[in-house]
């Protein structure tokens, strides 16, 4: 794959702020993007994101889910003529809102900070100040942070979780189409995943995506022992609240064996990745057959060292390698059986090399168990 197209791909989208259930504005950006590379995309009536390539009969589907929307605030209206009632929608600990902490709003982009809480620590409600008195009541606001930028290999920006995922999909549908292999992709680009999967959710209910489909959940997973940033795309064998489907989860294992041994520069690692819940344990439970894939994060949730507000970030190369995993697993997808039945075939092999030896020393093992001991 060629890096910048990920790279420009994930620059359009980060740029746009987003927050639960106001994702308007970067889901508009996608349809940009499929319109430009002349990708089916439709919206349902959640408000999700359909996009889909399929090239070849017969072939089986694969779907890749993830999200648009990330932690921001609610703005619930106005306090007097200067001030905001906002509550916070998202998974931020409550020692990260000190007063003061600057804040955009939107959609006009105005800035502001963060006042005072205006209920217990649990509900998340706080006023918000814009610096300038404002015309009209804003929809809601995000952390006044970069939107994009790139450093030393890393990715930085208010908004990796999940637009990294999102990026990763539209790379590989575009990867997709313009090769010549058969495949049949679809891209579930959800919303308000943040607050309880509620796209995921209403997606998995609605059966929108085919029974048969093998579903990928695509995240930035918060950085923990023992993956490492830069070693490669992560192969999550789970979650917090799920064990993925191990065949599944093979399958993406063989693909990643196999595309290391051609490709020299293509890093993978392997991991249950618990930091929190994704999309996966969604389609899981709703019976679908399940893999995950991920990038380590930093700053997960913005939540940076000494209790700062912080963007986040990840890294460049692992990205790509999200991107080339999910494309060799999209062309080899019709050798799911045999890719996934090579374990079963080595065990074959293994109990055939032990079996005979096992059975010419089962008598004199037990003989040896009754001998009197010194």
């Amino acid at each position: 794959m060629k890096q910048p197209l990920l790279l420009s791909l994930a620059a359009r989208l980060m740029r746009h702020p987003a927050a639960p259930y106001h994702e308007f504005a970067v889901r508009s950006e996608v349809e940009s993007i499929c319109r430009e590379h002349r990708l089916a995309c439709r919206c349902d009536r959640f408000g999700n994101l359909l996009v889909e390539h399929q090239r070849g009969r017969g072939v089986h589907p694969m779907a890749l889910v993830a999200h648009l929307d990330h932690p921001g605030f609610d703005i619930l209206g106005a306090i007097g003529r200067k001030r905001l009632r906002a509550r916070f929608l998202g998974g931020v600990p409550p020692e990260y809102f000190p007063a003061g902490t600057r804040v955009r709003f939107l959609p006009s982009g105005s800035v502001g900070r963060l006042g005072k809480p205006l209920a217990a620590a649990t509900a998340k409600e706080f006023e918000l100040i814009p610096d300038q008195t404002p015309t009209e009541t804003p929809a809601f606001a995000v952390w006044e942070l970069e939107d994009f930028a790139v450093r030393d290999g890393l990715i930085h920006g208010r908004a990796c979780d999940d637009l990294i995922g999102v990026a990763a999909i539209l790379a590989t549908l575009i990867e997709a189409k313009n090769s010549r292999s058969p495949s049949w992709l679809i891209g579930a680009i959800t919303r308000a995943e943040e607050i309880g999967f509620g796209g995921a959710l209403a997606l998995a209910s609605a059966r929108s995506l085919p029974r048969d489909a093998l579903v990928v959940s695509l995240e930035t997973s918060r950085e923990l022992p023992p993956v490492e940033m830069g070693a490669g795309v992560i192969v999550r064998v789970g979650d917090r609240s799920s064990i993925f489907d191990p065949q599944a989860t093979r399958f993406l294992a063989e693909v990643a064996g196999d595309h290391a041994k051609v490709e020299r520069t293509f890093k993978y690692q392997r991991a249950l990745m618990q930091g929190g819940s994704c999309e996966g344990t969604v389609f899981a439970e709703a019976g679908y057959q399940t893999a995950a894939v991920c990038v380590a994060l930093g700053n997960y949730h913005n939540c940076g060292p000494r209790r700062r507000i912080a963007a986040e970030f990840v890294s460049l190369a692992d990205a790509n390698a999200m991107v080339e995993l999910l494309t060799a697993a999209a062309a080899h997808l019709s050798k799911f059986d045999r890719l996934t039945g090579r374990l079963r075939q080595r065990l074959a092999s293994l109990a055939r090399e032990s079996r005979g030896r096992l059975l010419r020393t089962a008598g004199a093992s037990k003989k040896l168990a009754q001998s009197p001991s010194d």
